[in-house]
């Protein structure tokens, strides 16, 4: 991946005729797009110049999108409007992030029905270049990042502050019994983060460590920003989440924030892919380059859907991609096992 990085199940219904679904994070409404909107016009993508990505092309193209339709929405109708290219977009639910349409790509790689794929993560969209999906790593890229952290609520730490180094080995502890949320760990980012521990940590260590957190009787729930509610909420004291869930927590005015990242945290870029086969193929290479552009990945960093443009020097897991896809089943076998709902 370039970075600016058993029997498939039976095949959904054509593009053509699946209704966009809603994501749960961050409901989609009218005035949050519209703000969202504004922000993504002053952080100058509409100044993006033509030239440095539109091709010849007409007709449509079809997108797959686990980005936050808040956040998507406002710059594929930039693409629209710039480009004269109609776009259909296909967004996933938070509770499934990212995996729903993973499967769907899966299932239609014999008769493609998407050209781009927008992925909010990066394993998943390596596992799709592996299985074929994707034609070859030149047709992937990542660009941006967020961060995998822990928010807290800071009316209920107690000692616990902003400048505290909590680890997450730490979670089994008695003292965070019933004061622990995160998401449910099959799906999207913690699926992801809980896959490159198992690699940092070895496989028999990383078992202990789940199902000592499991003993712990944390909040399981559907999505990130489930986790970000219940923290600010004041129900759970602890949460393992996403950056941008905790900027948009902290818009909502929960008393929570963010601690400092260690070597147990894991960086999210975004991933555009296009799809082997895909039926728009000029269309499709004209939105690929076009999620690629600076401009874009400044407006969704002044939206808050990322934190920067490149990471630099900071606490990080190195995860070696070949060996974590090669483990895929069998660390999702034994998260089923042990995470139970």
């Amino acid at each position: 991946m370039s970075e600016k990085t058993s029997q498939p199940p039976a095949a959904p219904p054509p593009a053509s005729d699946q209704k966009p679904t809603s994501g749960r994070r961050l409901p989609p409404n009218a005035l949050t797009i519209l703000w969202v909107a504004a922000v993504l016009m002053i952080a100058g993508l509409t100044a993006l110049p033509l030239k440095d990505w539109l091709q010849p092309a007409k007709g449509e193209v079809i997108a797959y999108v686990a980005q936050d339709q808040v956040y998507a929405e406002p710059i594929l109708a930039e693409f629209r409007r710039q480009s004269g290219i109609k776009i259909r977009a296909v967004y996933d639910s938070e509770a499934v992030k990212t995996v729903g349409l993973a499967n769907r790509l899966l299932a239609e790689t014999n008769h493609p029905q998407c050209d781009v794929f927008w992925g909010n993560e990066e394993m998943r969209t390596r596992q799709l270049l592996a299985r074929g999906v994707f034609p070859s790593p030149n047709h992937v890229a990542a660009f941006g990042f967020r961060s995998r952290r822990l928010v807290v609520n800071t009316n209920l730490a107690g000692q616990l502050d902003a400048t505290k180094v909590v680890y997450l080995r730490d979670l089994t502890n008695a003292a965070w019994r019933g004061k622990i949320a995160l998401a449910y760990p099959l799906f999207g980012t913690t699926a992801t983060h809980f896959h490159a521990l198992r690699q940092a940590w070895g496989a028999a260590a990383w078992e202990d460590w789940c199902r000592a957190l499991q003993a712990n009787r944390p909040f399981l729930v559907d999505g990130n920003s489930v986790v970000v509610d219940l923290v600010g909420r004041g129900e759970a004291v602890l949460g393992l989440t996403d950056s941008d869930d905790i900027l948009a927590g902290r818009r909502k005015k929960y008393p929570i924030t963010a601690l400092p990242l260690t070597e147990e945290a894991l960086l999210i870029p975004n991933t555009v892919a296009m799809v082997r086969g895909c039926p728009h193929p000029e269309a499709a290479q004209n939105l690929f380059r076009y999620l690629q552009s600076r401009s874009v990945t400044e407006a969704l960093i002044a939206a808050g859907a990322l934190e920067g443009a490149h990471p630099g020097p900071r606490p990080r897991l190195k995860v070696t991609w070949p060996d974590l896809l090669r483990d895929l089943d069998d660390t999702n076998e034994r998260l089923r096992k042990i995470f139970l709902r």
